[in-house]
């Protein structure tokens, strides 16, 4: 049986919390665990039998080159059909599903995913995909009209910043969605993956035409404009709820969003720690004549690393970046062809394309990890600045092409590409 996914990876006008880094790279390319954000996606999706192809939607320009460098690599690299589709306009969560239908259906396939980019974890779709097929061919649901997404815990107070699931425990048939509800609704949470059948376009086909049908009073954009944008979670799932055809897979394993800058540090983190479990030939170890390798890290094969640097915990060093002697970092990205010299220390960081620090500086940032104290705890999507208009402390994002000099501290601060620094900083965005 023929099966598909989608993976719906936004625009250049999406995820703008996730400014600065995406000044220079489309934000579904930005590097974790020494990969693209979506090759870790698309890799998952080639683990499951039966498909073949990956279909990428989203409205960044079709020539944009790293983009189709990216897909021209990983069609190779996993014998995969990747292609990528451009929306006309912004279409919401939904709309490029729908508009695009005619490429996701050819072939007839038995079913298709569809991610969103800005995830990561350790998606069990071979699981999910057996517990659809079980729901489709199960005594009490003789129709084939059956959805499937996955869901995970979060805590209580946690749980209004997700679209929440109620569920049947004994089946897991949906009753209830609500899309970041106001009060309490569930501790189930929508990890944003899901499993469709092609039934789903006759669903879609009848939000489009309700939605076409409706005059929007809040839109400031004049009445004769058409906003055929859909959104998957409330024009989709919401209606699906309690009529006997959406059911959730529960997993337990490491799943988290990628919004903020600050969570490209907690994804890297959790994709080195499923390195070390299913691909441990892809972290460096220690050698005779390397440097001192602690914990897991990840330095692309033309990194050049002195032996008297020590690396790690939970750190990626990317293509063509220069570490000096007796350097140290810590919970950090290295991004392609950085510099960071003799005795520096990097920690809780992220140090941008062609960027340099200099010997004895130290960039710091403050971790924004989930509480370890609370069970199904996720990591805080926290705004720039707090109450009183404060920068919020965060890891420090040194943009690219930045030359930071030697002998100063940087801390908690972000600085926009192509800018310099004259002395040390704290709590500051440098624009």
């Amino acid at each position: 049986m023929v099966l598909k996914a989608v993976i719906l990876i936004g625009g250049p006008n999406t995820g703008t919390g996730f400014r600065p880094l995406t000044l220079d790279v489309p934000k579904p390319l930005f590097p974790i665990a020494g990969h693209p954000m979506i090759y870790h996606l698309i890799e998952s999706c080639s683990q499951v039998e039966g498909l073949d192809e990956v279909l990428l939607i989203g409205s960044y320009q079709s020539d944009e080159q790293e983009l189709k460098n990216f897909v021209s690599s990983v069609r190779k690299e996993f014998h995969l059909n990747v292609r990528y589709y451009q929306e006309f306009a912004q279409l919401g969560t939904a709309g490029g599903i729908y508009h695009f239908r005619d490429q996701i259906l050819s072939n007839e396939p038995e079913a298709f995913f569809v991610l969103n980019s800005d995830i990561c974890g350790e998606f069990p779709l071979t699981e999910m995909l057996q517990f659809h097929r079980e729901k489709r061919q199960g005594a009490d649901y003789h129709h084939k009209e059956v959805y499937t997404m996955l869901a995970t815990e979060a805590t209580r107070q946690q749980s209004h910043n997700y679209g929440c699931i109620v569920n049947r425990k004994e089946t897991g048939e949906v009753m209830h969605y609500v899309e970041k509800p106001e009060t309490f609704v569930s501790t189930s949470i929508n990890c944003g993956v899901y499993l469709f059948s092609q039934h789903i376009f006759q669903h879609l086909s009848s939000a489009f035409k309700d939605k076409q049908s409706r005059p929007n009073f809040e839109s400031k954009l004049p009445p004769t404009y058409r906003d055929e944008s859909i959104s998957l979670e409330k024009d989709l799932l919401m209606e699906l709820a309690g009529t006997d055809k959406l059911f959730v897979y529960h997993t337990d394993s490491f799943w988290s969003q990628i919004k903020s800058a600050a969570g490209t540090i907690y994804a890297n983190r959790n994709y080195l720690k499923i390195y070390r479990h299913k691909r441990p030939e892809r972290l460096r170890s220690n050698t005779d004549h390397g440097p001192q390798i602690i914990g897991d890290v990840w330095i692309h094969s033309s990194a050049e690393v002195h032996p008297t640097a020590t690396i790690g915990p939970n750190v990626s060093i990317s293509k063509g970046a220069v570490i000096g002697a007796g350097a140290r970092i810590k919970e950090s990205l290295i991004l392609e062809s950085a510099h960071v010299h003799d005795h520096a220390c990097i920690l809780h960081s992220i140090i941008g394309r062609d960027s340099t620090v200099g010997a004895y500086t130290r960039v710091e940032g403050t971790p924004n990890d989930p509480n370890p104290d609370k069970p199904f705890s996720k990591m805080e999507v926290k705004g720039l600045f707090n109450s009183n208009g404060q920068l919020n402390p965060s890891i420090t994002i040194i943009g690219s092409r930045v030359q930071v000099p030697s002998e100063i501290v940087v801390l908690n601060t972000i600085v926009l590409p192509h800018k310099d620094i004259s002395g040390s900083e704290m709590n500051k965005i440098i624009l």
